[in-house]
């Protein structure tokens, strides 16, 4: 993967974001030729620059929503890796038309400016709800994945690739369950629990980067990349933090209730990676599923082949309530050898 990515010259949107600036750590690492990155977040691009201050790293203030803006930042540009989005839930279902302008205005603006400056490469980063969506985030994260299919077949002459990958919760990311767990067993608890059937993918940044980043060096064009990932149940993910977490904060763990709160609106009891729809047109890599077009004949011209394929068909969707669960021990020891804890703790220090 170093030698894919030495030498180009790659554009990071939303490079301000938790899987954004790990996705730029380790792309410079593989010392490309030049970094540009984009985000609308003043004070986070700030720190950034900061970071690798006279690098070959270049910080832009900027909005997907602005065409202009994205096409002059993608000249002589090899790869486009789209990471700005809209992701809350609830607060999408409150602001309906600016997730529109982000998400699905922003990628076509995506789609456009690669096209006319015949970018090499464009990856969308999407997410697992847009499988079966049951609101506007992950309605509009579906529409995002069929406009970069589809622009596969619109691409006027363009020799770009256009690919998109998805995955579940990054386990720590801010707006996670993780933190707030860790915030409410810091203050004595107790912690709050939507549902005790509650299951969810977990992925540490550093493995959704390194998806994002291998998807984008074998894409064929069109296709959905899915990782595989472990699952946890909600409830062994707070009894486990709590195990580990009441000592530290000096309390005992007997002391710290767990409270059911009840599912928030438009929330699933599990997350679907790959739907029953999708099964049929799936390929199963070793540690991911690559789910082709659906409309096959109109990419007849893409061969969808990759290295290390499974050759047995894809039998079943790829939902988390259908695979089998990390026990306590399983997710302390994935917790610790991760450092999800010890990088969760810094930062609700310097918050405090």
């Amino acid at each position: 993967m170093r030698d894919f990515y030495r030498g180009k010259r790659i554009l990071v949107t939303g490079a301000a974001g938790t899987v954004g600036r790990e996705i730029v750590r380790q792309l410079y690492s593989f010392a490309p030729a030049e970094l540009r990155l984009m985000d609308n977040n003043e004070s986070e691009m700030f720190f950034l620059a900061e970071e690798y201050r006279n690098q070959n790293v270049f910080c832009f203030l900027g909005d997907v929503r602005d065409r202009s803006k994205v096409e002059k930042l993608s000249k002589g540009i090899d790869i486009i890796i789209h990471s700005a989005a809209f992701k809350h839930v609830q607060l999408s279902e409150y602001n309906p038309f600016d997730v529109v302008q982000t998400n699905i205005i922003g990628v076509e603006n995506i789609i456009q400016a690669a096209t006319a400056c015949n970018v090499k490469r464009v990856l969308f980063t999407s997410s697992d709800k847009a499988v079966n969506p049951t609101n506007v985030m992950g309605t509009s994260k579906l529409m995002g994945e069929r406009l970069i299919t589809a622009a596969n077949a619109v691409r006027n002459g363009s020799d770009t690739i256009f690919s998109s990958t998805r995955f579940g919760n990054v386990i720590g990311s801010r707006g996670s369950v993780v933190p707030l767990f860790m915030k409410q067993i810091k203050n004595g608890g107790p912690i709050t629990l939507t549902d005790e059937k509650m299951t969810r993918f977990v992925m540490t940044v550093e493995e959704a980067a390194r998806l994002v980043l291998k998807s984008v060096t074998i894409a064929r064009g069109g296709e959905v990349f899915v990782t595989k990932m472990p699952v946890v149940k909600i409830p062994d993910l707070a009894e486990a933090m709590i195990e580990l977490l009441a000592p530290k904060y000096g309390y005992d763990p007997f002391d710290i209730g767990i409270v059911e709160i009840g599912v928030k609106p438009g929330e699933k009891l599990y997350e679907e990676l790959m739907s029953e729809e999708e099964v049929h047109r799936a390929i199963e890599l070793k540690d991911m599923f690559v789910i082709t077009p659906a409309f096959k004949s109109i990419y007849e011209s893409i061969t969808y082949e990759y290295p290390g394929i499974i050759p047995d068909k894809v039998k079943r969707s790829y939902v988390s309530s259908n695979e089998e669960p990390m026990g306590k021990d399983a997710i302390k020891q994935y917790l610790i050898e991760n450092r999800i804890i010890e990088s969760i703790d810094e930062v609700l220090l310097e918050v405090a």
